[in-house]
């Protein structure tokens, strides 16, 4: 198979989809890598290394012009043109808050795979799973950040010092992002706080933390009460491949201390605060109130060479299949089967389906 690289154009996104090695693999099963050329210098891989492990260097034309375009983050407005009906694309879609991008793929008829929705039989998502650590991690680090006075926050260190009173973090959702933000808050000593509607789920936290953290359950006035109490809130729900409940009403906000922080890491699947909007890593925050609220929605991307390995470690494996099988790939893999979002103009996802008043089918009933 023709498998292109193009480089990533979301804005300060410097992911790139496949590594040296991942090229290497591919080649060597006698596959055709077509890269980008620049496509990896963000993550601090050269040219040279693509065309030493076997890539061509190729026009981002060229590169969207394979037979399977291997991506992270899904096509922006100007990339849309490259859409077809004969194209596989596997990338991060997120779908349920892209209305305009579904209507794309159904309209070009293109065949294409969401990262986020490949799902294992028990019930965990092997391809979102490492964007979500280092989301996870990166949004304790990103809050403490803007909790500076500098940055419009109230000037707290979230650890506090001897004598001083830490800062509070809440945590929505006990998942990986959620688990992966309290590790981080802990180590630097706040006081953490974690809602989740999974009993089960908080009652691992509080085995795997050791009793450190508070686990609380879901409700309505849990969540008000802990809001208005956090220094940093950061949301963390996930339903797959649907839009993100909005658990935290603008109302809610409005109760939270000047200078606070919320950081929603929900915001590719719409957000889990009702405030929330879409950023981008030029212009991370803006204000609601005097609330500083972050909502960039390729967190990863600030760190690409942690994030392009990490996420390529997992895909990679996928992509193989792809290449050597094709379509026969999605029938023989539930797991995969599951992440196909759109095939010849019909929608598979019924999450999205719900999202836009879109008929959909199963995805094996449209292959």
């Amino acid at each position: 198979m023709i498998i292109g690289v193009p480089k990533e154009i979301k804005t300060l996104e410097n992911r790139v989809s496949m590594t040296p090695g991942g090229v290497e693999t591919l080649v060597r099963r006698g596959h055709t890598v077509l890269v980008e050329a620049g496509a990896g210098l963000g993550s601090g891989l050269s040219d040279a290394q693509y065309e030493a492990a076997g890539a061509r260097l190729v026009s981002r034309e060229a590169a969207w012009g394979a037979q399977m375009v291997v991506k992270v983050k899904e096509p922006v407005a100007e990339e849309y043109g490259f859409l077809r009906d004969d194209l596989l694309l596997f990338t991060y879609l997120h779908l349920a808050a892209e209305e305009k991008l579904t209507k794309a793929l159904l309209d070009a008829g293109t065949t294409a795979i969401a990262y986020e929705t490949v799902q294992l039989p028990d019930g965990s998502l092997p391809l979102l799973t490492p964007m979500s650590e280092v989301a996870g991690r990166m949004a304790t680090q990103v809050g403490a950040h803007y909790l500076e006075k500098p940055q419009g926050g109230r000037g707290i260190l979230l650890g506090g010092v001897p004598g001083v009173t830490p800062g509070s973090v809440v945590i929505l959702g006990a998942g990986v992002v959620g688990a992966n933000a309290a590790k981080m808050a802990l180590g630097l000593g706040a006081q953490v706080t974690v809602i989740d509607i999974n009993h089960k789920r908080l009652t691992y936290m509080d085995d795997v933390f050791g009793g450190r953290l508070i686990t609380v359950s879901s409700t309505e006035p849990n969540i008000r009460k802990a809001v208005q109490f956090a220094d940093l809130l950061i949301g963390c729900v996930l339903i797959p491949g649907a839009k993100a409940p909005k658990l935290v009403t603008a109302e809610m906000v409005k109760t939270m201390k000047d200078g606070s922080v919320v950081v929603d890491v929900a915001i590719d699947q719409g957000g889990c605060i009702e405030t929330i909007k879409p950023t981008t890593h030029k212009e991370p925050t803006y204000l609601v109130g005097n609330v500083v609220h972050y909502g960039v929605t390729n967190m990863p991307g600030a760190v690409p060479r942690t994030s392009t390995f990490a996420l390529t470690n997992q895909t990679l494996p996928y992509a193989i299949k792809l290449a050597d099988k094709g379509f026969d790939a999605l029938r023989a893999d539930n797991a995969l089967l599951l992440g196909l979002n759109t095939h010849k103009g019909v929608l598979t996802c019924p999450a999205v389906g719900d999202a836009f008043g879109i008929e959909a089918v199963a995805p094996a009933q449209a292959l």
